[in-house]
């Protein structure tokens, strides 16, 4: 079906699904914490999990970690240090490993970055989302805007070179001149990495079942635009759709999801991807959504909340709807080396979007234009077609 001939860089996302509320725009799988939070039992699970799905990808090593969630900052330092040694003890973890953990102003006291810092976090993606109070409050954050500051600041002297800022714009009731003041405040704390992006309204949130008044589709573009300046002038490259990055401090962990790398996911509600060379198969896995769930089933077959192996259709998609949102695009070959299809198979489909204009291409290179990032979703679209198995077996039978 496939033909891979090496294996595929491999990544590991631990999810810890718990947050002091829930933010009314978030759809990711967050739960309130209610009670006392269950770190050690959860721990635990973890580990029983991790076990279980060795031998998908044994030997192989570890390139990135990024504990997601949630909000992980709500574990202790301990509990992330025994988690760290975990991981060492049973995977190939190097030294320089790119090691995220995210954190939320709101949830950090002071002196907590330099424990974590001291376990083995060595990257930081903090959750600021906005600088104004009034904003915040709109976004149901729990931190006020001079608390980001002092929760950014904490983490550069407690040793934090490398560490993100997550800023949005769009917001209710936001002026381009608040978005620009968000962002210069957000370059003054002198991060590594910058991810601005706009809010957007998802299903199955309180936005979407009671959705605020957004600033006007030209409002929003005319803000991306103006910050997009301030960030170029600030040296910041603009390397994917909404992630910005100092030279040499783009996310490791992300990239390796933009170029269609694997990774495995452990943890409540956990995605993974994870090509089998020998099999020459890509299979996704997802794990029980519910904390309590997960717990109480991890590393037992019941965990597994779906396992789907993905088609040729598949992976020609998924691996252009990660790709195309780098700006500048891919080398030709990675389509092949991650695919394992040729690239003949899309000839015709990467033809019409250079005609298009939302393209350029050539043996080596395919980069979209910046029509093309425009209209992504238009471009994504011409990769959904269900023909692509037909082709690609009738090009291996000539």
């Amino acid at each position: 079906m496939f033909q891979f001939t090496q294996q595929l860089p491999l990544a590991l996302y631990i999810h810890i699904p718990w947050c002091v509320s829930k933010c009314p725009y978030c759809d990711f799988n967050s739960h309130e914490l209610k009670d006392e939070l269950p770190e050690q039992e959860y721990i635990r699970a973890l580990t029983r999990d991790l076990e279980s799905e060795l031998p998908r990808i044994w030997g192989r090593k570890i390139n990135s970690v990024f504990f997601g969630g949630g909000t992980p900052s709500l574990f202790s330092p301990a509990g992330i240090d025994t988690l760290l040694a975990t991981l060492r003890a049973l995977l190939n973890v190097s030294p320089n490993t790119e090691v995220t953990l995210e954190a939320n102003p709101g949830t950090i006291e002071q002196g907590r970055f330099r424990e974590f810092r001291a376990a083995g976090i060595n990257r930081l993606s903090i959750g600021i989302q906005s600088f104004n109070d009034a904003q915040l409050n709109a976004l149901g954050r729990i931190h006020s805007g001079k608390e980001a500051e002092r929760a950014v600041e904490q983490a550069a002297t407690s040793g934090f070179e490398n560490f993100n800022l997550d800023l949005m714009y769009g917001l209710p009731g936001q002026s381009e001149k608040s978005a620009l003041h968000d962002l210069q405040t957000a370059i003054a704390l002198e991060p590594s990495h910058i991810s601005h992006y706009q809010l957007t309204i998802e299903p199955n949130t309180a936005f979407h079942r009671h959705t605020p008044e957004l600033p006007d589709e030209d409002e929003i573009y005319s803000s991306q635009l103006l910050c997009q300046q301030l960030l170029a002038e600030h040296d910041y490259r603009h390397y994917e759709v909404s992630a910005y990055a100092k030279a040499g401090h783009e996310c490791r962990h992300n990239l390796n999801y933009w170029q269609f790398g694997d990774y495995l996911g452990i943890g409540a509600g956990a995605h993974d991807k994870i090509t089998n060379v020998a099999a020459q198969s890509i299979v996704r896995r997802w794990k029980l959504k519910h904390p309590r769930q997960f717990i109480e089933s991890a590393g037992t077959p019941t965990c597994v909340g779906g396992e789907k192996t993905l088609s040729r259709q598949d992976a020609a998609f998924e691996f252009m709807l990660n790709a195309l949102r780098l700006q500048e695009g891919m080398d030709s070959s990675l389509f092949g080396e991650r695919t394992g299809l040729a690239i003949t198979e899309i000839a015709d489909l990467l033809e019409t979007a250079e005609q298009k204009g939302w393209i350029e291409w050539t043996a080596s290179r395919i980069t979209p234009t910046e029509t093309g990032h425009r209209f992504l979703n238009d471009l994504l679209g011409l990769f959904l077609r269900d023909d692509i198995e037909s082709i690609g077996t009738s090009s291996e039978n000539s």
